[in-house]
């Protein structure tokens, strides 16, 4: 690439923010405001009375997967010297939690779809459509929290080529194997959710602020990083 090293990372704090704040939006934000788990009507009712916000919901969701791919393949990039095939393994396992991260869009639409629609599906009553609207909503939680456990693994990864790089603070590298460990707790979402505050939410807060900090004010040491570069190529 021809970008500089501490570039690079400022890239990949910025697209970590954009993903972060986007993703939290549309999948937290909008849908804790419309969503009751507790009642299919009112859920269905809220999604009704305020469409415009689904979809700018969705939107963010989308481009959250977008951002999520992007910051992945630069974490890739500037970690690459450390170990190339960790980083290499580090970004399929990303690349598939994109992919599971991007079907949850297709849960979050089908509720819209399926309360507009009724012209179609007059086979159902109105109770049943919106007792599978809400099931569609329940499967777009499960396939997130999916996502969580491949963002989790990621996280641990990533902090474990951070931690044994010499261009990057090996806190930094710890502080995000930690995020990764409570974002694992997902594999047993009922465990997950009562951990989530404080400890999960605390734990991804203690790992991952610091590092968007670090890239986006500090970026990653060039002479270091070159230095690695330079040692991996020796050893190939």
């Amino acid at each position: 690439m021809g970008i500089s090293p501490r570039s690079l990372a400022r890239m990949s704090g910025v697209f970590q923010l954009l993903e972060g704040v986007s993703a939290t939006f549309g999948q937290v934000v909008v849908l804790g405001r419309l969503v009751d788990f507790n009642s299919a009507a009112t859920t269905a009712a809220n999604l009704l009375s305020q469409e415009r916000l689904f979809w700018v919901g969705l939107a963010s969701c989308l481009v959250g997967t977008v951002c999520h791919l992007v910051w992945a393949w630069l974490m890739y990039e500037l970690l690459k010297p450390v170990d190339r095939r960790l980083a290499g393994l580090v970004l399929i396992v990303m690349v598939v939690g994109c992919a599971i991260q991007a079907v949850t869009g297709l849960f979050y639409l089908a509720p819209m779809l399926l309360l507009e629609d009724g012209s179609s599906l007059q086979a159902f009553s109105t109770d049943q459509l919106q007792a599978l609207a809400l099931s569609f909503l329940v499967l777009n939680d499960y396939s997130f929290n999916i996502y969580l456990v491949f963002f989790g693994a990621w996280c641990l990864i990533t902090g474990t080529l951070i931690f044994h790089s010499t261009f990057l603070p090996r806190l930094l590298g710890a502080l995000l194997c930690i995020s990764g460990l409570g974002w694992l707790m997902f594999l047993h979402p009922p465990l997950a959710r009562s951990l989530f505050t404080p400890y999960i939410a605390a734990a991804s807060a203690a790992g991952e602020l610091p590092l968007m900090l670090w890239l986006l004010i500090a970026g990653a040491n060039s002479e270091r990083w070159r230095q690695a570069e330079r040692a991996h190529y020796v050893r190939q």
